[in-house]
């Protein structure tokens, strides 16, 4: 492939990017293969395959993965491709399973991907095929970090833990405030959103701008505290870190949580365990919602909610959502959390509709000759921010602020520019 100059769509340095990249198909193409292709992407929790034998079917940008649990225990990941004609080895969603056969000829892999088993393999082939070279292939890297099991096609990517890099402390926030950490539960929602893969990463990546006129009505009826919008002060700024990974956080005292009882006095029971398990950085910031470039964003505002933004074109995703939630909680909050992520995160959620109804729009206007022609402005509070020692990466002044949307775009630009990895370390 010839890697088109992206340099020219995306100008971070004085806010502004050009409405081309949420529509153009060849600029969706070489997305898939500078950026998916390369990344580290979540696949699953651990929690979603907890025993020998159990499984997950999930996609690395538009390619089919499996994710096992093998006879031993181990977590690995596979191209879901069948090695003899390419067809789907699993079709099932998740599940437990010893060996998965193929429906086209048979063929038979382990949950190791080792193929185990050809028809015919004397007669037809007059055992002459060596199976110990048509296993399925596997991912390049498979890691996991408190629970969240990430994999890349390439194997020249750092380390997980180099990746993420500053990030860990704010998923700590997220998926390991307590002994135990979290666990998926209820199922996970799948549907489909006429938008660019974009609009939701980078929503999810630091957009406080839109709660106040996106999810008013949802405010003013009490679903959620939206302390963002009733008390904005300028404590919980946008935090943007290596490698196009951002968060957004409130204040120390801030709550994101919803008026619930169980769920609010729950969070106030735990809060000094919280406090001691973070650190001191925890008494300068509560993080609430975050993007780990490039399609893996997660929330605790409402519900506790991740996501992940499958792209299926350059005007179509599908989201992917669970409901997560601390392993001491006690079922009350469980069930309360539950509820929250069907009322406000879900297909028919409340929050949900609201931003599908804007990525879509957004989407949709770029389609024309015009639309796609403009420079879009993302300039709010450009120069208003600085990089913090104390947060371990770039902060805005104030809460209101696209300083997040420039780090994760100004990484998306180097990513389409073929730039090593060596190059991209810090950025």
């Amino acid at each position: 492939m010839t890697t088109a100059d992206a340099s020219h769509l995306i100008d971070a340095d004085k806010g502004f990017i050009d409405h081309a990249v949420f529509i153009d198909a060849a600029i969706y193409q070489q997305e898939l293969e500078q950026i998916f292709a390369r990344c580290w992407l979540f696949l699953c929790h651990e929690s979603s395959i907890p025993n020998p034998g159990d499984f997950f079917s999930t996609y690395m940008g538009e390619d089919p993965v499996l994710v096992t649990r093998d006879m031993n225990g181990k977590v690995g990941a596979f191209l879901n491709v069948c090695r003899h004609r390419g067809n789907r080895v699993c079709r099932a969603d998740a599940g437990n399973a010893s060996a998965f056969v193929c429906a086209y000829h048979g063929w038979t892999y382990g949950s190791d991907g080792k193929l185990i088993a050809v028809p015919s393999l004397k007669e037809a082939y007059y055992d002459e095929l060596d199976t110990s070279k048509w296993g399925l292939v596997p991912v390049a890297q498979v890691d996991s970090y408190k629970g969240l099991v990430f994999g890349t096609f390439d194997p020249n990517a750092p380390s997980l833990s180099d990746y993420l890099g500053g990030a860990k402390w704010y998923l700590d926030n997220f998926f390991d405030r307590r002994e135990g950490g979290v666990e998926v539960f209820g199922g996970m929602h799948k549907w489909v959103v006429p938008c660019n893969w974009k609009f939701p990463a980078e929503n999810f990546a630091g957009d406080n701008y839109h709660v106040a006129w996106s999810h008013l009505s949802a405010i003013r009826t009490n679903f959620s505290t939206g302390s963002g919008v009733k008390n904005p002060n300028p404590k919980g700024p946008n935090v943007g870190l290596e490698n196009g990974h951002c968060m957004l956080t409130f204040g120390p005292d801030d709550s994101a949580d919803p008026p619930v009882g169980p769920i609010l006095d729950y969070e106030e029971s735990i809060r000094p365990e919280v406090e001691e398990r973070l650190g001191p950085r925890r008494s300068l910031v509560n993080p609430i919602v975050g993007t780990i470039f490039p399609n893996f964003s997660f929330l605790r505002t409402t519900s506790r909610s991740m996501r992940v933004w499958q792209p299926r074109g350059p005007d179509k995703i599908e989201i992917w959502a669970w409901t997560y939630v601390d392993k001491a909680a006690p079922p009350e909050v469980r069930e309360e959390i539950r509820k929250g992520g069907i009322y406000g995160f879900s297909p028919s959620g409340s929050f949900e509709q609201d931003d599908m109804d804007n990525w879509q729009e957004c989407t949709q206007t770029a389609q024309g000759v015009m639309g796609r022609s403009l420079r879009l402005h993302m300039g709010m509070g450009l120069g208003h921010e600085g990089y913090s020692e104390e947060l371990g990466g770039f902060e805005s002044h104030f809460r209101n602020s696209e300083s997040n949307h420039r780090n994760f775009y100004r990484h998306w630009a180097r990513m389409m520019n073929g730039a090593s990895w060596g190059e991209l370390q810090g950025c």
